[in-house]
Protein backbone atom coordinates (compact mmCIF):
# COMPACT_ATOMS: atom_id res chain seq x y z
CA UNK A 1 0.00 0.00 0.00
CA UNK A 2 1.32 3.43 -0.88
CA UNK A 3 0.72 6.86 0.62
CA UNK A 4 -1.70 8.11 -2.04
CA UNK A 5 -5.08 9.44 -0.94
CA UNK A 6 -7.98 7.05 -1.43
CA UNK A 7 -11.51 8.44 -1.43
CA UNK A 8 -14.92 6.78 -1.72
CA UNK A 9 -17.73 8.40 -3.70
CA UNK A 10 -20.70 7.93 -6.00
CA UNK A 11 -20.48 8.21 -9.80
CA UNK A 12 -22.79 11.01 -10.96
CA UNK A 13 -21.84 11.24 -14.65
CA UNK A 14 -20.20 8.95 -17.21
CA UNK A 15 -20.90 10.90 -20.42
CA UNK A 16 -17.22 11.46 -21.24
CA UNK A 17 -14.90 8.89 -22.78
CA UNK A 18 -12.88 7.10 -20.05
CA UNK A 19 -13.81 9.79 -17.51
CA UNK A 20 -16.39 9.78 -14.73
CA UNK A 21 -17.50 12.46 -12.30
CA UNK A 22 -17.40 11.23 -8.70
CA UNK A 23 -19.22 13.02 -5.87
CA UNK A 24 -17.49 12.72 -2.51
CA UNK A 25 -19.53 13.45 0.61
CA UNK A 26 -17.99 14.64 3.86
CA UNK A 27 -20.03 14.88 7.07
CA UNK A 28 -18.66 16.68 10.11
CA UNK A 29 -19.76 18.59 13.17
CA UNK A 30 -19.37 22.35 12.99
CA UNK A 31 -16.67 23.41 15.49
CA UNK A 32 -18.62 26.33 16.95
CA UNK A 33 -22.31 25.55 16.46
CA UNK A 34 -22.10 21.74 16.82
CA UNK A 35 -24.49 21.26 13.93
CA UNK A 36 -23.94 18.42 11.47
CA UNK A 37 -22.71 19.80 8.15
CA UNK A 38 -22.73 17.88 4.84
CA UNK A 39 -20.34 19.00 2.12
CA UNK A 40 -20.00 17.58 -1.37
CA UNK A 41 -17.08 17.72 -3.74
CA UNK A 42 -17.16 16.61 -7.35
CA UNK A 43 -13.95 15.40 -8.98
CA UNK A 44 -13.18 13.89 -12.37
CA UNK A 45 -11.53 10.48 -12.41
CA UNK A 46 -10.03 8.30 -15.13
CA UNK A 47 -12.17 5.18 -15.67
CA UNK A 48 -10.90 1.99 -17.31
CA UNK A 49 -13.43 -0.25 -15.51
CA UNK A 50 -16.65 0.97 -17.16
CA UNK A 51 -18.47 2.58 -14.23
CA UNK A 52 -22.17 3.38 -14.42
CA UNK A 53 -24.13 6.21 -12.79
CA UNK A 54 -24.86 5.37 -9.15
CA UNK A 55 -21.90 3.04 -8.61
CA UNK A 56 -19.94 3.43 -5.40
CA UNK A 57 -16.25 3.59 -6.30
CA UNK A 58 -12.90 4.03 -4.64
CA UNK A 59 -10.62 6.54 -6.36
CA UNK A 60 -6.92 7.04 -5.82
CA UNK A 61 -4.74 10.09 -6.32
CA UNK A 62 -2.50 10.05 -9.40
CA UNK A 63 -0.34 12.28 -11.53
CA UNK A 64 -2.23 14.94 -13.53
CA UNK A 65 -3.84 13.14 -16.49
CA UNK A 66 -5.47 16.26 -17.96
CA UNK A 67 -6.42 19.76 -16.90
CA UNK A 68 -9.10 18.47 -14.50
CA UNK A 69 -8.31 14.78 -13.90
CA UNK A 70 -6.16 14.01 -10.85
CA UNK A 71 -7.74 10.72 -9.76
CA UNK A 72 -8.11 7.18 -11.15
CA UNK A 73 -10.94 4.74 -10.37
CA UNK A 74 -9.28 1.93 -8.40
CA UNK A 75 -12.19 -0.40 -7.63
CA UNK A 76 -15.97 -0.52 -7.92
CA UNK A 77 -17.25 -1.19 -4.41
CA UNK A 78 -20.96 -1.48 -5.17
CA UNK A 79 -22.79 -1.59 -8.48
CA UNK A 80 -26.05 0.31 -8.94
CA UNK A 81 -28.75 -2.31 -9.41
CA UNK A 82 -31.51 -0.17 -10.87
CA UNK A 83 -33.25 -1.21 -14.04
CA UNK A 84 -34.37 1.09 -16.81
CA UNK A 85 -38.08 1.78 -17.06
CA UNK A 86 -39.61 0.17 -20.13
CA UNK A 87 -42.06 2.44 -21.90
CA UNK A 88 -45.41 1.15 -23.12
CA UNK A 89 -44.78 -0.84 -26.27
CA UNK A 90 -48.37 -1.04 -27.54
CA UNK A 91 -47.47 0.61 -30.87
CA UNK A 92 -44.56 -1.75 -31.54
Amino acid sequence: MNARRRLIGIVTSNKMMKTVVVEIQRTFSHPLYRKVVHTYRRVKAHDELGCQIGDQVQIVESRPLSRDKRFVVETILKREGRTLKVEDQEGA
